[in-house]
């Protein structure tokens, strides 16, 4: 099936503009159950209730309320939070080009392809461009009332766009706990070195897949069918203490393993 746009736009650089197409780049595949009555099979709604009286209330007489301080809250209508909504635009602003590894990984979100929309030329040729120069642009637009930040770069000649998380939603890596004990031995830094060169490879996305999920829809196929399957039970995992030791057993069964082979 081909893919459908989720939203049109316009890519802005400077004083030019370039008509695009958003897509999904993403698709989420989670498994996801319905809350049923246990003797009718039916679903079940959910109601809001008030947790001291226990009566339900009203959706009519719901407000959206921000806790400042525990029990205080500032109350805000549907017609304050309209008036905050950003303006609308179908405008995606480039301000700026920055190197493809400036970014660091965690303030990456969703990624979504940008398709041309008309001109196909100006769009190919950005789109070479950025992955030639590996290159990433920073990017603003509205979309569905929200504002979002985003990074475009250029993958198998085609325009990707990933929106970027906001500073304070990022931890800084300097906020984790200092190594403690003492540090690496040289032996153990050789082994490590030893080790990554002897897993080098490509990445094939077929290799990783949700084996979760599969087991999960698995089962159910087989139970919808009358069966009753059983779970094998997990295994765990015996701890080792010694870095080196670790290192060292992984190495010999990579080597016993490319023998074999």
């Amino acid at each position: 099936m081909a893919a459908r746009a989720i939203w049109k736009g316009e890519l802005k650089l400077g004083t030019q503009k370039l008509p695009v197409k958003l897509y999904s780049a993403v698709e989420d595949k989670s498994v996801r159950f319905h809350i049923l009555d246990e003797r009718k099979r039916n679903r079940v709604k959910q109601h809001m209730v008030n947790p001291e009286s226990g009566k339900e209330v009203e959706p009519k007489e719901i407000r959206k309320g921000y806790e400042i301080e525990p029990g205080r809250f500032v109350i805000l209508d549907e017609e304050d939070l309209e008036a905050l909504k950003p303006e609308p635009s179908r405008e995606i602003e480039v301000r700026e080009f920055v190197p493809i590894d400036g970014i660091p990984q965690q303030f990456y979100e969703r990624p979504y392809f940008l398709g041309p929309d008309g001109n196909q030329a100006d769009y190919f040729a950005l789109a070479q461009a950025l992955e030639n120069q590996k290159r990433e642009g920073i990017a603003h637009w509205v979309m569905r009332n929200k504002e979002y930040t985003g990074a475009l770069g250029g993958q198998g000649g085609y325009l990707v766009l990933s929106t970027l998380r906001n500073e304070g939603e990022v931890i800084d890596v300097g906020k984790l706990p200092k190594p403690a004990g003492q540090a690496p031995t040289k032996k153990e830094i050789e082994l490590a070195k030893h080790l990554v060169s002897m897993l080098e490879g490509e990445f094939n996305p077929a290799d990783y897949k949700d084996e979760y999920r599969e087991r999960v829809l698995e089962f159910i196929a087989k139970k919808a069918k009358g069966h009753a399957p059983r779970l094998a039970a997990v295994k765990t995992k015996r701890k080792t203490t010694s870095l080196d030791s670790v290192l060292a057993k992984s190495i010999a069964s990579l080597k016993k393993g490319k023998r074999a082979a």
